[in-house]
């Protein structure tokens, strides 16, 4: 691989990718064992050979696998600009990452573990869990992932076996930290610890004919000193790691040292949302200062979160997300690929013969029965529900409201309107679908007493449990 240096004299750019068509089912671009090799080439003399990125060559150019997932991030790396890598949790948070047009993501045991066990991530999900749920989101878009290995769930052996499980599963990078645990213990290991399990994850990957990108990461600065996190930078890099990262940097100006600690070597920046010592800054602050990968830990899984908790505050309060604050089910279907696979689904169509029998499809519960042309065709029945006409008004006072609406307005506790809408006054079976808090309001007394009314009507103006305002007017 060309040297992976960044310094330009080109103004700093951010590196965009197209968004292209969704494929339904990415294809398996893990390479083949068998198909690779690997081969240390030298970034530059300068370190004596010390710093090596592993490229990986069949036996011969012709034959290398292009679609490998780590050569997809290599070739990513070598591209003007940062690189900006928002972390997933899940194959659908891994899809709207690819969507947006990012071109890469990361994953993380604190997503991963709140999503998929909802537990803290205190070592409580396991190897396996981790695996599996990585083998999920890789299959699920085309972009790479680098997958968060932690601490290697144990000792050098144990660093080798999630590296494999890491290949296996079609990662194209993984995070090795040196932290003793992943309990939640503080503390890292030594530095000769550290940089052997850098050195086992080189040698799995070597071992599996893999080119899997290799981010070493060090916790040693809030733990023991800044001196001692570059001392451990470079010797995970003497070791064959491929990408550096120093967590809890205080400062820019500690950032910048760091990243002139082999500065040929990628370096990777993790921007904690959630606040913190850590600077945050914007990816051009980021790429002048030497970075050239950025994470961003807590966006995802934070914001879906309070979403969740909002929808949730609001159907407590006898109320529906308002419209806007959620996709509609045409947008959903579009993002998990429905029309893509309709399409695909066409190529694999039944012959003609197939159409005499029945055939069933289910989407959102519902099914659809497709009979043989000379069988008896049953049209649905629609009931209509048409106003009783009554000469006498004075004995139907009620038969006068046909002709006017229900104006439903809700204002939220912060002041912004969140619904207003007019329905008809005779369809007061429809309300309590939109505002479940008015089910046991007896809205058919309020309008019979207000019938006579002209104009605007004032029939009900309360608080739900919510804290939001509820107004009923007859119009």
């Amino acid at each position: 691989m060309a040297s992976l240096s960044f310094y330009t004299s080109s103004p700093p750019r951010i590196l965009h990718q197209q968004q292209s068509k969704p494929i339904l089912f990415p294809p398996d671009s893990t390479p083949s064992i068998r198909q690779l090799y690997t081969k240390p080439i030298s970034v530059s003399s300068r370190f004596h050979g010390a710093i090596n990125v592993t490229a990986a060559v069949s036996d011969s150019s012709e034959n290398s696998n292009p679609s490998s997932p780590a050569k997809k991030l290599r070739e990513i790396m070598q591209s003007p600009g940062v690189l900006q890598g928002p972390c997933c949790f899940d194959a659908l948070s891994a899809k709207l990452v690819e969507r947006a047009g990012f071109p890469y993501c990361i994953t993380t045991s604190f997503s991963i573990s709140a999503a998929r066990v909802g537990l803290p991530d205190k070592g409580l999900i396991s190897y396996g869990e981790m695996v599996d749920q990585g083998q999920q989101i890789t299959q699920s878009v085309s972009i790479p992932v680098i997958g968060d290995g932690g601490n290697g769930f144990g000792n050098a052996m144990n660093v080798k076996r999630t590296v494999k499980g890491y290949i296996r599963a079609g990662f194209a990078g993984i995070i090795i930290n040196d932290q003793v645990s992943c309990s939640g213990e503080r503390g890292v290991v030594s530095r000769e610890e550290a940089v052997i399990r850098v050195k086992a994850a080189v040698d799995a990957r070597r071992e599996c004919g893999s080119d899997i990108v290799i981010v070493a990461q060090t916790d040693s600065r809030e733990v023991m000193s800044l001196e001692e996190s570059f001392s451990r930078a470079r010797a995970f890099t003497d070791a064959g790691a491929d990408v550096l990262s120093v967590d809890s940097l205080v400062s820019k100006e500690e950032m910048k040292s760091f990243c002139n600690v082999y500065p040929l070597v990628p370096k990777l920046a993790n921007m904690l949302e959630s606040g913190g010592k850590i600077p945050i800054l914007n990816p051009l602050e980021l790429e002048e200062i030497g970075y050239k990968l950025v994470a961003y830990p807590m966006s995802l899984i934070g914001v879906s979160i309070q979403a969740m908790q909002e929808a949730l505050l609001a159907i407590k309060g006898g109320r529906i997300p308002p419209p806007g604050s959620m996709p509609s089910l045409e947008e959903i279907e579009e993002i998990l690929g429905y029309d893509t696979y309709r399409e695909e689904e066409k190529r694999y169509a039944a012959s003609s013969s197939s159409d005499r029998g029945s055939s069933k499809r289910s989407v959102y519960g519902s099914q659809r029965v497709v009979q043989d042309d000379s069988e008896q065709r049953v049209d649905p029945v629609v009931e209509v529900m048409i106003p009783e006409v009554v000469s006498n008004e004075s004995r139907n006072p009620f038969s006068r409201i046909w002709s006017r609406f229900l104006r439903i307005k809700i204002t939220g506790r912060d002041g912004f309107e969140k619904l207003d809408v007019r329905i008809p006054a005779g369809f007061l079976e429809g309300v309590t679908n939109i505002v479940p808090a008015l089910g046991g309001v007896n809205l058919k007394q309020l309008m019979d007493d207000a019938a006579d009314e002209v104009g605007g009507k004032l029939l009900l103006d309360f608080k739900d449990t919510a804290g939001d305002r509820i107004q009923v007017f007859l119009e």
